[in-house]
């Protein structure tokens, strides 16, 4: 009997997730034609990064969680294992705003959980009474309720108004650029919810575990590449079949033969295909759904977007007032400035910065200020160093600035995301052959892009 012809799969979008999922095909079929298609004339999304005077620049993230696995596996099968580099372990630090001045967030405070009694004591951030409600956390009930909630009404129930406006929503609008009014703590810390369900609170759970950490973010769990981000997306790209990646092509329409059960994609010189993988942000899976299924387009345009505009500034060592302690600082809305955070990049990773030299992102926009990520460049930057000036005593010109827009790159899991993506892909499964994979379903983050992407890929390569 003869061998059945090959797959042929069509990958939409090739940011990391779309880049992930077409290796993964070659993985796991080696005869499978892969087709990979980009709207833009660059592959890599917001993996961006840039080499200029001696700085290494990333135009977006600058890190990822090997908590996840995924991306760290994916770089020892691509060659990049021995490249990859943790952060510098001596400033392990985080800090926060409060009243002009730079404050280490409390030691084992992650996001919401405490680790320790005595930091949070000690903590300049929290007045007498916010740090008396916040220990007052194990006295409080848990939540019988089973509906979502957001991660305002979370924190505000469990550690207090002010721990929420002075440390929680900093942290959170640094990690999603939302509002946690709307955010959803289901889609984005279940495993708190599972904390409260199963130990009756956050401190008895953090008790319970023993978590090795040194600040208010696991810093010890990042890693990066020593050229930068970009070397994953170009690794991939470099492993890509020859002639199987198409950029400039705006598709416009997905379309199946219920007879043949192939898909044909409007925009597209691809011919027919036995799978669709589409790797592209919801709003615009929406648009080339909306032909097919109304329903399912509908939800995936109600998927929100926010955006962010990160400038990055160098400097000589020298002309910082006060020494940058840390890997950077999240500003409280409630201190009412207009940028949502800083990284001091070249203190998180070797090699970001020439020597005597220092690398600062300030970060703008967001949910909250989404005005802000839209000023002019030249404003930006003014504020920018203006910001800076006043918090860490930065001044003079810099030798280097780069400014990156990123308009719309965020998915917001808001209040009911997790219900939301449940009939997506319960609407997504009634088409055999059709694939959603990328940030807006089930993780934000590196690692959790490369795994939908592998699994919409190993998916489609086991569909027949």
């Amino acid at each position: 009997m003869s061998a059945p012809p090959p797959l042929r799969i069509a990958v939409i979008g090739a940011g990391v997730t779309g880049l992930a999922a077409a290796h993964r095909v070659g993985e796991l079929s080696p005869r499978a034609e892969v087709r990979l298609f980009e709207r833009s004339d660059r592959v890599g999304g917001v993996l961006q990064t840039e080499s200029r005077d001696g700085f290494l620049i990333e135009r977006s993230a600058d890190n990822f969680l090997t908590k996840t696995p995924h991306a760290t596996a994916l770089c020892e099968r691509i060659g990049l294992a021995d490249e990859l580099i943790p952060t510098e372990s001596a400033r392990r630090r985080a800090m926060v705003v409060r009243r002009g001045r730079l404050l280490g967030i409390p030691e084992g405070f992650v996001i919401m959980s405490p680790g320790a009694v005595w930091p949070i004591v000690a903590t300049g951030i929290l007045s007498p009474a916010g740090k008396a409600r916040l220990m007052c956390e194990p006295l409080v009930p848990p939540r019988r309720d089973a509906s979502d909630e957001s991660v305002a009404d979370f924190c505000r129930r469990r550690l207090g108004s002010e721990a929420f406006t002075r440390l929680v929503q900093p942290l959170v609008g640094g990690i999603y650029t939302a509002d946690p009014e709307r955010l959803s703590m289901a889609a984005t810390m279940p495993h708190l919810l599972q904390d409260e369900r199963e130990h009756g609170g956050l401190w008895r759970a953090a008790r319970g575990r023993k978590r090795q950490q040194s600040s208010g973010a696991r810093y010890n769990l990042f890693m990066a590449p020593r050229g930068g981000m970009q070397a994953i997306t170009d690794r991939l790209r470099q492993r890509l079949p020859a002639g199987c990646l198409f950029t400039g092509s705006d598709i416009r329409a997905l379309h199946r033969d219920r007879s043949t059960g192939k898909w044909r994609i409007e925009g597209s010189e691809g011919g027919d295909f036995d799978a669709v993988i589409v790797a592209a942000p919801a709003p615009a899976a929406g648009e080339m759904l909306a032909g097919l299924d109304a329903s399912l387009a509908s939800e995936l345009r109600q998927i929100e977007y926010a955006g962010a505009t990160i400038v990055c500034l160098g400097y000589e060592r020298r002309l910082a007032a006060r020494p940058m302690d840390g890997f950077g600082f999240v500003v409280p809305h409630a201190e009412r400035r207009p940028i949502l955070a800083a990284s001091f990049a070249s203190h998180k990773f070797p090699g970001r910065a020439p020597q005597d030299c220092e690398l600062v992102r300030v970060f703008f926009g967001g949910a909250l200020q989404p005005e802000m990520a839209d000023r002019p460049d030249a404003e930006l930057i003014q504020i920018a160093r203006e910001q800076l000036g006043e918090l860490i005593g930065l001044s003079g010109e810099p030798k280097t600035v780069e400014v990156a827009r990123w308009g719309g790159a965020m998915p917001q899991y808001h209040v009911g995301h997790v219900e939301r993506v449940d009939r997506i892909l319960q609407h997504a499964a009634a088409w055999p052959g059709l694939y959603l994979a990328g940030a807006a379903y089930r993780g934000v983050g590196v690692p959790n892009c490369i795994a939908s992407g592998e699994a919409a890929a190993e998916a489609a390569c086991t569909q027949r």
